[in-house]
């Protein structure tokens, strides 16, 4: 009886480590662009139906989730979650995936990403997002060998509005949206490939998700403001391979954002996938629960497995 504890506690032990992340490190080694000190705190909290909510977010960071050595395929998945840039749905749409990506072993890293609503932000609050992705791509590629990744094997995947930020990201690598801090700041921040789960993609009437671009563009935005983060518009022959993926009944962020993508992808021959399900609705995670939609994250594995 004595052993059978010792070997019950010992894969206690395991699980738990497994599940626990590798480390947290700060975006921004030096200051954090376009902010300054405030008053204002981040706040996490839970909703009434459990989620882990983070908003208010004042030092950005990577939070990263590794497979055993033994275990890894060598790819990464940099994780952007959503919440409409108002807060970040931070373990339905980031811990969560990136420990089922372990589990399949892939790498996940959670952005925990600023949001334009922040009170400290100072100028710029629609390029702020961007700033912290392109920096979150470019610091994972510099500690790529430490972490047992391939440079060239590191995408990224985004649910609602930080599938509008994956594909910002996507459409917008190459822009220079901040001043150089280090040496990760010379890596390409362009993704390897993308993951856009019911994602918004364009701030244009009558398919955009309101919320996502008041939140980003204020109440009146220009109509250039409105077409510059309008993602759909700035696709061309190097936009990363894309893996999309809605709901036909999303009554938040309707189905055409996908579909007006997966046009732009196909119209400058970007290796594309897309899956459209009947129902769904929005927000759905992993879909664990839905007997139709719970597969979805095998697809995605999948279609990993098979990019050049």
């Amino acid at each position: 009886m004595k052993t059978r504890k010792k070997s019950t506690i010992f894969l206690v032990l395991i699980s738990v480590g497994m599940s626990a992340q590798d480390t947290i490190l700060p975006l921004w080694p030096k200051s954090i662009p376009n902010q300054h000190q405030s008053n204002e705190e981040e706040v996490i909290s839970k909703s009434d139906d459990g989620i882990l909510w983070v908003t208010n977010v004042q030092k950005p960071t990577l939070e990263v989730y590794l497979p055993s050595k033994r275990n890894m395929t060598g790819q990464a998945v940099v994780i952007f979650p959503g919440g409409g840039y108002y807060g970040l749905a931070y373990d339905w749409e980031g811990t969560d995936i990136a420990k089922t990506l372990t589990a399949n072993g892939i790498a996940g890293i959670v952005v925990k990403y600023r949001l334009p609503r922040s009170t400290s932000i100072t100028e710029g609050k629609n390029v702020v997002p961007l700033q912290d992705a392109q920096r979150a791509i470019r610091l994972v590629r510099a500690k790529s060998e430490e972490w047992n990744i391939a440079s060239n094997k590191i995408g990224i995947i985004g649910f609602s509005a930080g599938g509008h930020l994956a594909s910002t990201l996507g459409t917008h690598y190459s822009e220079s949206v901040y001043e150089k801090q280090d040496e990760a700041d010379d890596l390409s921040a362009r993704p390897d490939f993308m993951a856009l789960i019911y994602p918004v993609i364009t701030l244009g009437a009558p398919s955009t998700h309101t919320g996502s671009r008041t939140s980003l563009l204020g109440e009146k935005p220009t109509n250039d403001e409105v077409d510059y983060l309008s993602n759909e518009k700035h696709v061309n022959k190097d936009t990363p391979p894309t893996f999309l993926l809605h709901a036909m009944d999303d009554d938040a962020v309707p189905v055409e954002n996908s579909i007006m993508f997966f046009d732009a992808l196909r119209e400058h021959n970007v290796p594309t996938t897309m899956h459209v399900y009947p129902t769904g609705g929005h927000g759905f995670s992993l879909a664990l629960k839905d007997k139709k939609l719970k597969g979805w994250i095998d697809l995605f594995f999948d279609w990993m497995a098979n990019l050049d």
